[in-house]
């Protein structure tokens, strides 16, 4: 698709747009009165970066008795604790 112009590009936006975006056309030229006027291009987006599991794996040990307070912090947190 070279050029098109801007009553067709309104009209048919949403397909033009999946058209950059999948890569099926480059780019797409919008005209008015037969004269080049816009660009519509995909955007360029980084690749997500991939989260790694495991990467602090023996930086580090848990205490034995790690989860020893957990009934106190729950009653911490709903009002209920002694002091």
């Amino acid at each position: 698709m070279d050029q098109i112009n801007i009553h067709e590009a309104k009209t048919n936006l949403s397909r033009l747009i999946a058209a950059v975006e999948s890569g099926a056309e480059r780019e797409i030229i919008i005209a008015r009165n037969g004269r080049p006027a816009a660009k519509l291009t995909a955007v360029d987006t980084p690749a997500r970066r991939q989260i790694k599991f495991g990467v602090a794996r023996g930086k580090f040990n848990l205490p034995d008795d790690f989860d020893a307070d957990n009934d106190y912090i729950a009653k911490l947190f709903n009002g209920e604790a002694d002091d």
